[in-house]
């Protein structure tokens, strides 16, 4: 980074989050990791499985991300159930999301209560550590296409993965973590994994539309937050929606009512490459309305990202608002 360690922390005591949340390589603190951390563009940090070891580890990391000389940062893990559940040993094994689903179909009332269950097993173990966000529930719509969302759907129907959402939901909530619906505006009907390149929906309008449901529902729930897909939307905008002012300004904001945090999907994923370098990206997102953007698995991008930022860009105060909502409400110590 070009700034020193001093001049980058004092930057850092601002009482606004900054839109980047990135992540560390290794189990414990760097000296680099806590200046990269410690920068005012940054409000947000990410685990990954790389991250953990065991329990004590982990809760020791997390509690020297938390004593950094600054105004306290978003900590968050993709900690959904099924494929997706960075931490396992020492922790709850999660079921897919799906099998909910296919339960609902036998006995809705013991899904309803399985779901909520596992929303509050999930916030439960992750608030022990001080981790804001497991970035769940998936609002997608299971098409039987995409094999990167698949069994992480509740379902392919509307109604059931409505009612299962607001359980697993509820059941966050009642241990003091906020939900992350995703992947804005549905990521259920491409076969592309946007890990790797840009989906493209060549949908009618109309069909696109369709998939807002789930997301409507839980919007009108109050959900306090959203993640958008890094999909293309071939008939309805050009923009990829994570890029997108006109799905987050013009349909998630204005049109559905959306007052909570928007995460973009993670920049150095293949779907956002196609539009330019990552401070392309970066600058397009924020553009567009996303108030986090996380960036990870490249240190040597994020760097670059921090650096190209910090000529002219400062932490937005209304979105930094948003974020501080998203904090644990009562973490168990």
């Amino acid at each position: 980074m070009s700034s020193t360690n001093n001049t980058t922390t004092s930057k850092a005591r601002t009482k606004l989050l900054g839109p980047l949340m990135i992540d560390i390589p290794g189990q414990e603190l760097t000296a680099e990791d806590r200046e990269l951390l410690c920068h005012p563009l940054v409000g947000g940090f990410i685990l990954f499985t790389r991250n953990y070891r065991d329990p004590e580890q982990l809760k020791k990391l997390c509690d020297d991300v938390l004593a950094l000389p600054r105004e306290r940062l978003l900590m968050a893990v993709d900690h959904e159930g099924g494929r997706v559940q960075r931490f396992r040993v020492g922790f709850t094994r999660i079921p897919a999301m799906r099998s909910f689903g296919h339960l609902y179909h036998e006995n809705a009332a013991k899904a309803l209560a399985e779901a909520r269950a596992q929303g509050e097993t999930i916030g439960r173990e992750l608030s022990a550590f001080g981790i804001d966000l497991c970035f769940a529930p998936v609002l997608d719509l299971d098409y039987g296409v995409s094999q990167v969302i698949g069994d992480r759907a509740f379902s392919d129907e509307v109604g059931i993965t409505v009612e299962l959402a607001r359980a697993f939901r509820a059941g966050l909530n009642a241990q003091g973590l906020a939900a992350t619906g995703k992947h804005f505006p549905g990521h259920g009907a491409v076969v592309a994994d946007s890990h790797l390149e840009l989906p493209v929906d060549r949908r009618r309008v109309e069909d696109v539309r369709a998939d807002l449901a789930p997301f409507k529902a839980l919007i009108d729930d109050g959900i306090e937050s959203m993640m958008m897909a890094h999909v293309r939307y071939l008939n309805v905008e050009p923009q990829i929606a994570s890029l997108s002012s006109y799905w987050i300004d013009g349909v998630l904001r204005q049109e559905l009512g959306f007052k909570g945090a928007v995460f973009c999907d993670d920049l150095s994923m293949g779907g956002a490459a196609v539009v330019g370098d990552m401070e392309a990206r970066a600058r397009l997102a924020l553009e567009a309305g996303c108030d986090m953007l996380p960036v990870c698995n490249d240190r040597a991008a994020t760097i670059a990202l921090i650096d190209a930022l910090g000529k002219d860009l400062k932490p937005d105060r209304a979105g930094s608002a948003r974020l501080k909502k998203l904090y644990a409400k009562h973490p168990n110590p």
